[in-house]
């Protein structure tokens, strides 16, 4: 599938250098709150300055993080992230380098939806409140009739998530979207 959300594309040693607790972390501060340096992720991220700036370098070697421009003097080193996500997909040679990234991103994120429930669902007004969805549905499809169906959504997205925020409407808002495909793994099971 092409990659048309400017995420970065992990092979499997991409896949388990992300798959640290405190790497997660230090991408998603960079992710939601833009470029920083070390000492001002540590106790974000749960680590020392001197360990969170070893992983920067860490994600920096795989291309997650990159040297960031900033304003005013000093000797503080900044970091952004590169891109906009991250995408992997099962490597035959290693396919456990994709699971144990998938469970490291379960276990950092925890339980958004059961958060997002409790913390931001009561503020919502009517017309935000009608636009939150969620779906569980079955179907009986083929990998490629999956993947034909990641690659509709994506093309979808596009126009969304490649849009700068200064051309977002001004009534925009944030918006977590979780696709989950989780084909079962019995063979016969069918309708």
């Amino acid at each position: 599938m092409a990659n048309r959300l400017g995420d970065v594309e992990l092979d499997a040693r991409g896949m388990r250098a992300l798959a640290h607790p405190v790497r997660l972390a230090i991408m998603r501060e960079l992710r939601e709150q833009g470029p920083s340096t070390a000492t001002r992720l540590a106790p974000r991220v749960g680590a020392t300055p001197s360990v969170t700036s070893w992983h920067l370098r860490h994600l920096a070697e795989h291309g997650l993080v990159e040297d960031a421009p900033h304003e005013g003097g000093g000797r503080s080193r900044w970091w952004r992230m590169v891109g906009r996500g991250v995408r992997f997909e099962v490597d035959p040679a290693d396919p456990e380098a994709s699971n144990q990234l998938r469970d490291a991103m379960e276990a950092a994120e925890g339980d958004v939806v059961g958060r997002w429930t409790r913390e931001v669902r009561p503020r919502l007004d009517t017309t935000w409140l009608a636009t939150a969805t969620r779906r569980s549905t079955g179907v009986v499809a083929t990998p490629e009739e999956l993947r034909a169906l990641d690659d509709a959504i994506e093309r979808l997205l596009v126009p969304l998530v490649n849009r700068p925020a200064d051309e977002a409407p001004p009534d925009a808002r944030r918006t977590r979207l979780l696709l989950y495909l989780m084909p079962s793994a019995d063979p016969a099971d069918r309708p």
